[in-house]
């Protein structure tokens, strides 16, 4: 008769791929109560908003950061769930943290919730804790950068401007068109009162998509929004969705709607070139060959030029899936030809709009997507040029290591030489070793050795990306991800040893 595992298993099981070959033991996270995997799913209605989530929010706002992981772990052993404390963080961050001047720095603070998130759910239960731990800790940071910079505060919604249901859709668009902020907002409000997750993301997929400001971080905040408040329910929609829309709509100078800038121009193409798309473009065939082609074009290629050359490789009959493997193969071969903070994000939206083009149900909108992630690659690229030298490497270039080591010298390697544990990747998968291993390995050195927001959102990006990559291009997917990994020679960062204490 087969053994039947025990939860006192379980736990050494979990303290096991915690310590991972000596890279560090996180087992003391066991003494929480286990995030279950159902109570981490999207909330199976729509329910009433818990009355005691703003005290909650509160006592996120006011606790000192010095205190505030102790003060957590209290009421954790007290009953307190995960996905009232995920909610309550999200509504901390979209209440205190403006998203602007841009889309990214202080509001990291936000951004980084459903990445914290997807790496709570990608972790073994005992460890899942952890993440979220980070982003509380993080999001303390974010807020006093926030107060340095003005005390920024969302505002009650001006209730004599909302519009009728009836009238709510239209009235968005048209301020989003219009990039009219008190309008947007307004409207906003109505939509997350009377229409649909589905209905209203809708929307938001084409607006967080149609501009190359702040370097993708709006397209990554419409998917983070939608996938947070999938698992802590709709009835937190209407402060997350007025935060995005005020996103969404930063713009330097003049109203965009009335100048040709870089920044809104592939949209605009793309409207046009979509339209030409073969109406059966989904039923085509996978083709490698397609796949090199377009990645070569993407290396030179401007904006314009790359959305031609997918519609044209669409109407060859060849299958979208041959052009996702180019963007997710581009995008990790401008990290090794750079391994910064712009092609850290050339991978990061990415995996936001990929995640919006799986969400979609309007062919149209599945259409622009594409178009415009392969319109962003070469601004990537151009942006990168800027920041310094840009090496002459390609993704196909990359070659295995003679032998695979083990997990802990891929990662030690990481540390001195990442291109040497790219190549150790490479010689892994190659010979036939379970990747699933340098996977779970990659979050346990984050969770150890990870110091900023960037380590949690693009590690929980391409570790989920590399799934959604053709076989033949998944390997080197997966090892060009390196380049930007945390290396377990680094030191251990200081929130580990502090929630260890807290637990304790």
């Amino acid at each position: 008769m087969q053994r039947l595992t025990t939860r006192r298993d379980l736990l050494r099981q979990g303290m096991a791929a915690g310590t991972f070959f000596g890279l560090g033991d996180l087992g003391f996270l066991s003494g929480l109560p286990m995030v279950s995997a159902a109570e981490a799913k999207p909330a199976p209605q729509i329910v009433a908003l818990d009355p005691e989530i703003e005290p909650l929010v509160r006592f996120i706002e006011e606790t000192p950061r010095d205190r505030l992981l102790e003060e957590v772990a209290s009421r954790l052993h007290a009953g307190l769930t995960y996905r009232e404390l995920l909610a309550a963080l999200l509504l901390a961050g979209v209440r205190n943290i403006q998203p602007r001047p841009s889309v990214g720095f202080k509001f990291h603070g936000v951004l980084v919730v459903n990445s914290a998130h997807l790496a709570s759910m990608s972790s073994p239960p005992e460890h899942r804790w952890l993440p979220i731990f980070w982003a509380l800790d993080y999001f303390k940071s974010a807020a006093a950068s926030d107060v340095r910079e003005g005390d920024w505060t969302m505002g009650p919604v001006d209730e004599k401007a909302v519009p009728p249901a009836s009238k709510a859709r239209q009235a968005f668009c048209d301020a989003m068109e219009n990039w009219d902020e008190a309008a947007a907002d307004a409207a906003v409000a109505r939509l997350a009162r009377s229409a649909g997750a589905g209905e209203v993301f809708e929307l938001f997929y084409r607006y967080g998509s149609r501009d190359f400001r702040s370097i993708g971080h709006k397209a990554i905040f419409v998917a983070n929004s939608r996938r947070t408040l999938d698992c802590i329910g709709w009835q937190h929609a209407e402060p997350v969705l007025r935060s995005l829309a005020y996103a969404l709509l930063m713009h330097e100078g003049d109203n965009p709607a009335k100048r040709d800038a870089d920044a809104d121009r592939p949209w605009r193409q793309n409207q046009e070139l979509a339209a030409t798309i073969r109406s059966d473009w989904l039923d085509g065939r996978t083709d490698s060959g397609a796949t090199t082609a377009l990645l070569g074009t993407l290396r030179t290629a401007s904006p314009a030029d790359a959305c031609r050359q997918v519609t044209e490789t669409l109407n060859q009959g060849i299958s979208p899936q041959s052009v996702w493997d180019a963007l997710f193969a581009g995008a990790g071969e401008l990290l090794m030809r750079q391994p910064g903070i712009v092609a850290l994000h050339a991978l990061t939206s990415t995996n936001a709009i990929h995640y919006a083009y799986q969400a979609s149900g309007d062919d149209e909108t599945r259409r622009l997507l594409l178009l415009q992630n392969a319109a962003f690659l070469p601004l990537f690229r151009e942006a990168m040029g800027g920041r310094g030298r840009v090496a002459d490497r390609q993704i196909e270039s990359l070659e295995p290591a003679e032998q695979a080591p083990a997990v802990d010298e891929i990662f030690a390697t990481l540390s001195r030489d990442p291109n040497a544990a790219a190549r150790q990747v490479l010689a892994w998968i190659d010979q036939g070793r379970p990747a699933k291993e340098l996977v779970d390995a990659a979050r346990v050195v984050v969770f150890l050795k990870g110091n900023d927001s960037h380590d949690y959102k693009f590690s929980s990006a391409v570790l989920e990306d590399y799934n959604f990559v053709s076989p033949q291009w998944r390997r080197l997917f997966l090892a060009s991800s390196v380049f930007k990994l945390c290396g377990s020679g680094e030191p251990d960062n200081q929130l580990v040893a502090r929630t260890r204490a807290a637990l304790g």
